[in-house]
């Protein structure tokens, strides 16, 4: 039963003529286009409290010729109009600096967004903060999206110093490879995650005043202000020097911030530093932050209790959205909008991509039974909701209700997890309940019709067999068969995509250190991957597509593994996992090696993580239940990945980047 993958390989990204769901995405981030500039881009660079004296400062965009390739150069050659631009070796124009740390580039000195939005940044290096000519220097800011050379909202001077440098390094870290070299793909799906990571920065800190911001704009989301400050200080400390040289800060910075973390290429400036750190959050943590100290210049930083923070992982916390005291699934959609159900309230959050409320003080509730708990988004930006109680939901992308009461029927009995397929179609796992039902898998239309059997002895309806037991959580390759957890038999089962079993009829597929499983995800290999939550825990198991375990007996363990929960695989194919009894995150390689400190990530979670998901800027969503009551989000923690996972499924992209 596995041929719909000739189907899919007939197919472009526009699945024309082909019986496939078509995928709706949302435009990149556009403003209305205004008239050509007429005011100047000028702005001070600082080092520390420190003007910086001839640095030269770059203009960029992030392109569009593929990931982590050269960034776009902006300024022209205008040489004469401001007295003071100049080219280098690469031909990329500059202009540098004057005794304050002021730089300016006037109207015509540049050109962006004529051919539609381009994000773009700032990257000041070199100069004399005062301690002599510092090549190490290297500082960031974004500026965010420009049309026809103007950008919107810009505050009419720009400060760059080393707060703006941290929060570009994070919020561009999936394009990035070095401060000149940020890029994705010239998809519509990756122009707006490009657009989003950019606002993701300004979610951090000011532009106006180089200083990180308390809280986001939009009020609810608590931002990480002493790991800003803590992260500029050691920065600070190189640029507030006389350079690189045996023993200075300069070489303690670039010998702990390796592109691999440990291992790889050793960064030459301050800038590129902060993205190899932003890429390897766990590695060398103690001594970095030895760098920062009570009297550096960005204050407060974080305590020295112990050997300092866990990991450099950027979480904001946001709460809010409606009705939250137990958030449970999360789903990303084409926009970057992030969908949460709530198993106590009853209801469904939606957040922007900044984290800003979308729905209402109460959720999106209309006429929705109790105990909501996993979410799919299909490709019309629909969410649906599997509600414990013994229904399926479906909203609008505006958060209307489409199901009235929920849909039923089709051997519905406890569903949790959800997915849609290709078709459009959404599959429930169902846990079972009492009356010796254990479970099955229930199908419906993309109008809420019942395709699966309501009855089906011994069951009391959906799709049995396979060794479906117990079903958790549920994920559709992208040949159109249905994977599903099995918690209580430690099994997974498989359905072709007319329900037809295809796992062992009573054990389901075993092996590789299954125990207890919730959480589950495909790879861009079709391989399945399952979070072992068991009874406390310790790994991931991995089968290929045919239902071999490729994990060996123990599984993939490591990395801070606790409780294993949620999972999910982002554009570069590595695992992120959430710690229902570790309060973290844990990344695996696509092999199954642990890259996450034995602690797993820790960084803004606040308790027990449930559901996890990668959006389409690399950034890492997180539910925080155990009676939390937030979301969290790990900033640039991850390569971007196609969203809605729908997406992927239909194209054949899951697990690399849009």
């Amino acid at each position: 039963m596995r041929y719909a993958w000739r189907l899919l390989a007939t197919c472009t990204i526009l699945l024309t003529g082909c019986s496939v769901t078509s995928i709706s995405t949302r435009q990149p981030i556009t403003v209305a286009r205004p008239a050509t500039n007429t005011t100047p881009l000028e702005g001070q660079v600082y080092g520390g409290q420190q003007p910086i004296n001839l640095s030269h400062v770059y203009l960029f965009a992030l392109s569009n010729s593929g990931y982590r390739q050269a960034s776009t150069s902006l300024l022209l050659n205008t040489t004469g109009t401001t007295g003071d631009t100049a080219v280098d070796s690469q031909g990329r124009y500059y202009v540098t600096t004057n005794a304050r740390g002021g730089f300016k580039m006037q109207v015509g000195d540049y050109s962006c967004g004529t051919n539609g939005p381009q994000q773009v940044y700032l990257y000041s290096v070199g100069g004399n903060s005062g301690f002599g000519s510092n090549s190490a220097i290297g500082l960031m800011a974004v500026l965010g999206q420009c049309v026809n050379s103007a950008f919107t909202g810009l505050h009419s001077r720009v400060q760059i110093n080393e707060v703006t440098t941290i929060v570009t390094a994070w919020a561009l870290a999936g394009y990035a490879t070095d401060a000149t070299d940020m890029s994705g793909s010239s998809s519509t799906l990756a122009a707006t995650g490009m657009a989003n990571a950019a606002l993701s920065a300004a979610n951090l800190a000011s532009l106006a005043t180089g200083q990180p911001l308390s809280t986001t704009p939009a009020g609810n989301g608590t931002v990480p202000v002493k790991e800003i400050n803590t992260l500029a200080d050691i920065l600070a400390a190189c640029i507030n020097s006389a350079g690189p040289g045996p023993g200075t800060a300069c070489d303690t910075l670039f010998g702990n911030a390796l592109s691999g973390g440990t291992t790889g290429a050793t960064s030459t400036d301050t800038a590129t530093a902060a993205i190899n750190i932003a890429h390897n959050p766990g590695a060398n943590v103690a001594t970095l932050y030895g760098m920062a100290t009570p009297t550096s210049p960005f204050q407060p930083i974080l305590s020295a209790s112990s050997n300092g923070p866990n990991d450099w992982m950027m979480g904001i916390i946001y709460i809010g959205g409606g009705g939250m005291s137990n958030p449970n699934g999360i789903a990303i959609d084409g926009f970057g909008d992030v969908w949460v159900p709530d198993y106590a309230s009853d209801a469904v959050s939606e957040w922007s991509t900044t984290g800003a409320p979308l729905s209402p003080s109460t959720g999106y509730t209309g006429d929705v039974p109790a105990a909501t708990y996993g979410i799919a988004i299909d490709g019309s930006g629909n969410a649906w909701v599997a509600n414990d109680a013994g229904s399926v939901i479906e909203f609008n992308s505006s958060g209307t209700l489409l199901s009235g009461g929920g849909y039923t029927g089709g051997g519905l009995i406890n569903p949790v997890g959800i997915a849609i397929d290709p078709n459009g179609n959404a599959w429930t796992a169902n846990l079972g309940g009492g009356d010796g039902d254990t479970g099955s898998v229930s199908e419906f239309s993309s109008a809420g019709a019942a395709l699966s059997p309501a009855a089906n002895p011994p069951s009391l309806g959906g799709y049995i067999g396979g060794g479906v037991d117990n079903a958790w959580y549920i994920a559709i390759d992208p040949g159109g068969n249905v994977w599903v957890t099995n918690h209580s038999t430690s099994s997974i089962s498989e359905f072709s995509s007319e329900g037809v079993a295809l796992s062992p009829a009573t054990t389901g597929y075993t092996g590789g250190g299954i125990n207890g499983p919730i959480g589950i995800a495909i790879d861009h290999s079709w391989n399945v991957w399952v979070a072992n939550y068991g009874y406390g825990g310790t790994s991931v198991s991995k089968f290929d597509s045919s239902g071999t375990a490729i994990s060996l007996a123990g599984g993939y363990s490591g990395g801070g593994l606790t409780e294993p929960y949620g999972i999910a695989i982002d554009g570069a194919g590595n695992v992120w996992v959430g710690n229902a009894g570790g309060d973290s995150v844990s990344e695996l390689t696509s092999s199954g090696a642990a890259i996450s400190p034995s602690t797993g990530y820790t960084g803004g979670v606040t308790a027990g993580v449930q559901d996890i998901a990668v959006d389409g800027s690399g950034n890492v969503w997180v539910t925080s239940g155990g009676g939390g009551a937030d979301i969290v989000e790990f900033v640039g923690a991850a390569t971007p990945v196609v969203t809605p996972i729908v997406a992927g499924v239909a194209n054949n992209t899951l697990g690399t980047p849009p």
